[in-house]
């Protein structure tokens, strides 16, 4: 038997490319499939999600004037990344969920595959969904997708990762920041995909991971004026309809999807911006 202490891990949160403690300094701890502690995340309050949106509205900026070519190279080293940690996480999933380490090696490799599914849409959105309108007139007439802004998510409980590559890439491969709570019953894979942001090419505050209770979190997700969008697939559905009359004061446009990728969740929170332009000119 070993003599030496097991040392547990208590995550932070992950906010403009950094790792600060929660401001009120809570905690809660995470149990593994048997009961055994596994660590102590971080407990996000109102006021990491108000400096969450701050430093994600000003990654928007820049992110959002990346080309689509340079946003899906990124992406797609996110999928390396992720992949060339593929039994950490793997390792993560089986503890938490009670399956063996090859089932959950399964998720993973769906995860990465998934990713890299959705950075292949990001050059290929334009032709997939805009347009060159006829007009009465000498003008050119021109309909493009354009990123939307800062986005929330709420990851599912279930497929912790997974769950979280669907919440996040489909909403930054566009141009748009978003900030996720994750899974409150499994955040460990969630805190351990913010590390692979940190070290990869994503700019600082383009996605942002929050921990905690989503009964404290979402109603202020949903109120919150500076949201433009809320992808709502991991609430309970007894509280979409409230969720929904909380966004509408801000005309916030909410979601929920279901477990399969689509072109169709990616263009949800974009907008269709029309162009005119003399011919000749």
């Amino acid at each position: 038997m070993s003599d030496r202490i097991e040392v547990k891990k208590t995550y932070k949160l992950f906010i403009g490319g950094a790792f600060p403690r929660s401001e009120s300094g809570r905690t809660y701890e995470v149990h593994a499939h048997d009961g055994t502690f596994l660590a102590n995340p971080a407990l996000a309050s109102r006021k990491d999600l108000r400096d969450a949106v701050v430093v994600a509205r000003s990654a928007h900026t820049g992110w959002s004037k990346a080309t689509a070519y340079n946003r899906g190279q990124i992406l797609y080293r996110i999928a390396e990344m992720l992949e060339g940690r593929a039994e950490q996480f793997a390792g993560e999933i089986s503890a938490l969920d009670g399956i063996s380490v090859k089932d959950a090696l399964k998720e993973v490799h769906q995860g990465v595959d998934r990713w890299v599914w959705y950075a292949g849409w990001s050059d290929k959105l334009s032709a997939l969904a805009g347009a060159t309108n006829p007009v009465s007139g000498p003008y050119f007439n021109f309909t493009i997708p354009e990123p939307m802004g800062v986005v929330g998510a709420i990851a599912p409980e279930k497929n912790s990762l997974l769950g979280l590559v669907d919440a996040i890439a489909p909403i930054i491969l566009s141009g748009n920041s978003v900030i996720v709570l994750a899974s409150n019953r499994a955040p460990l894979p969630a805190m351990s995909f913010a590390e692979v942001l940190a070290t990869s090419d994503l700019p600082a505050g383009v996605c942002n991971i929050l921990t905690g209770s989503k009964s404290e979190l979402v109603p202020w997700f949903a109120s919150h004026m500076d949201i433009d969008g809320l992808d709502i697939t991991g609430v309970e559905h007894d509280l979409r309809a409230d969720i929904k009359v909380a966004g509408a004061e801000n005309l916030k446009r909410i979601h929920a999807f279901g477990g399969k990728q689509s072109p169709a969740r990616i263009l949800s929170f974009m907008e269709l911006k029309t162009t005119w332009h003399p011919i000749g000119v």
